[in-house]
């Protein structure tokens, strides 16, 4: 186990050779005057408070403003910030050692010690935001959720600069969560100062250690950042104020951008008008300011493996039919508006761009093949018995509403099959979705919490998974993930991606599209996007002179 880990995290540490935001010198450029970056976003920043953010959008604001023990790169790698490498693991996986710069500092200039670590995260698992379970696999967590103590047992300083956690079972995925925004840092001298529940409600103690710090907020207008001087990571980039826009209003946002108002759209994960995105485009002068990523969800028709048509083995052929009479390209031109929001989906249930995507075309399901789909339809159903009154469920939205129209009229004209569109309440369709497997076809999807497979396997598809609608089981795959979640991702991704092959052979999903983020650049604003999950640091900004 030891050279395993170790083989692992040298595999890792390959990729952590860059600077903060994966920066690196840019060639010589004429500089504006005006080193200002200006963006909107759609709602006021929930949560200023790492231990209860759950918004993408605040998550992509706040990064810059704090960090943890690490990050995460343009590439998504993970790589060191407060740590100064990756930590000491002993041999059973359950011991995780983390040494700390011994010159980092919050931005008000307090030293970041290991006090620092075992007060955020005490704090973060105590507060029990959506996301304190990240820190279920750590000895004393189920006290501490059950109010028992405020002090997670496995969490213990061993000097200044020098942290362990002990785990409750080994789970290599945790280094990956070691990383997201729970695990960011807060000044305990000031949240104690401030007070606990106001401390982030103002500029001057919204203090943190990342390379900006707020430094103005109109609630529900506008919010104001600047460098902070002395910052411990190096230098803070070429950028000397950010200013952030609260417009509700997407053709406001849009309308910004074309006067000048905003170096860019789409930074806080915010969505372009279609007929904008349609117009960037397909206008060939336009084209070039136009940047699309993948982002990290994928949307698929689930089958019910339970009851109902498609259950068990019986049902494989007709699940099977279902998924092959779809012709993704059509879906694709339906509703991802011209390919500016969303895209085919090919390459298994994780979208493209993490960790755990089997590549284009890796999924034989998806392969649209109506002549082949509708003789091995009709040979598993040849009276149309089994699928009389069939109707594919989802929650009503107007994007969904489009999905199983068009899903309907091509396993009417593919397989002459008539399947009804069963809109449901959001909140009566997860119910029965999630909690009982209601429904023998319906749509499912998944918006990445972090890159790993095991935020999908574990949540989706293992025997009892909580949100998978499927009630699918299959021992093999278990057996798959669990060795996999024991070990560090860059060792675990070949049992999370054979996870995937099962599950396209047991046709337990048939996929339909992967989502894209969309962003309206400037040309003369450059160093700025996204990856699948983060935009980039505001470290990476610059802006041209024009």
């Amino acid at each position: 186990m030891r050279k395993t880990v170790a083989s692992g995290l040298a595999a890792v540490a390959v990729l952590a050779s860059c600077t903060f935001g994966g920066s690196s010198a840019p060639p010589a450029e004429a500089l504006a005057a005006d080193q200002t970056l200006s963006f909107p976003i759609a709602q006021e920043i929930g949560d200023f408070d790492p231990a209860q953010i759950t918004s993408p959008t605040d998550v992509d604001v706040l990064r810059n403003v704090f960090s943890g023990l690490y990050r995460f790169d343009e590439k998504l790698h993970e790589v060191p910030d407060l740590a100064t490498g990756f930590p000491d693991i002993s041999a059973d996986g359950l011991t995780y050692t983390f040494h700390l710069r011994a010159d980092a500092h919050f931005s008000n200039g307090d030293p970041i010690t290991s006090d620092d670590v075992l007060f955020s995260w005490n704090r973060a698992a105590v507060k029990q935001g959506e996301f304190a379970p990240l820190f279920s696999v750590v000895q004393g967590y189920q006290q501490v959720a059950g109010g028992r103590t405020k002090t997670l047992s496995g969490l213990t300083k061993v000097d200044d600069h020098t942290v362990q956690v002990v785990l409750a079972r080994a789970a290599g995925y945790w280094l990956t969560e070691v990383g997201l925004w729970p695990m960011w840092l807060v000044d305990r001298k000031v949240v104690t100062s401030a007070g606990d529940d106001v401390w982030f409600t103002k500029p001057e103690t919204l203090i943190g250690s990342g390379p900006f710090r707020l430094t103005a907020h109109v609630v529900g207008g506008s919010l104001d950042f600047e460098p902070v001087a002395g910052w411990y990571g190096g230098s803070t980039g070429a950028l000397k104020h950010v200013h952030v826009d609260v417009v509700s209003d997407p053709a406001a946002q849009v309308a910004g951008y074309e006067t000048g108002v905003y170096s860019l759209v789409g930074y806080g994960r915010q969505v372009l008008p279609a007929v904008t995105a349609v117009k960037y485009a397909t206008v060939a002068s336009l084209s070039s300011q136009l940047l699309l990523v993948p982002a990290g969800v994928s949307y698929w028709l689930g089958f019910n493996l339970q009851s109902g048509p498609f259950a068990g083995d019986a049902g494989k052929a007709g699940r099977h039919a279902f998924a092959t009479a779809i012709d993704r390209a059509v879906l694709e031109h339906a509703v991802c508006s011209a390919g500016t929001s969303c895209a085919a989906a090919t390459g298994g249930v994780i979208s493209k761009g993490l960790a755990g995507y089997l590549g284009d075309g890796a999924d034989p399901n998806s392969k649209f093949d109506p002549v082949a789909a509708k003789k091995e339809y009709l040979a598993w159903d040849p009276k149309g018995l089994k699928v009389k009154g069939l109707t594919y469920s989802f929650d009503t939205n107007p994007f969904n509403t489009v999905v199983c129209t068009n899903l309907a009229a091509q396993w009417k004209a593919n397989l002459g099959v008539t399947v009804g569109c069963n809109d449901v309440d959001r909140g009566t369709f997860f119910d029965q979705r999630n909690g009982r497997c209601a429904y023998s076809a319906f749509r499912q999807s998944w918006s990445a919490d972090y890159n790993n497979p095991q935020d999908w396997f574990d949540y989706l598809f293992v025997s009892h998974a909580s949100s998978g609608g499927s009630c699918y089981a299959n021992p093999n795959l278990d057996s798959l993930v669990e060795t996999a979640d024991a070990r560090p991702v860059a060792l675990a991704l070949s049992y999370y991606q054979a996870a995937d092959q099962l599950l396209i052979g047991d046709v337990v999903y048939a996929g339909l599209v992967y989502g894209i983020q969309q962003y309206l650049v400037h040309p003369y604003v450059k160093g700025v996007g996204g990856t699948a999950l983060y935009d980039f640091y505001w470290t990476q900004a610059r802006i041209l002179q024009h």
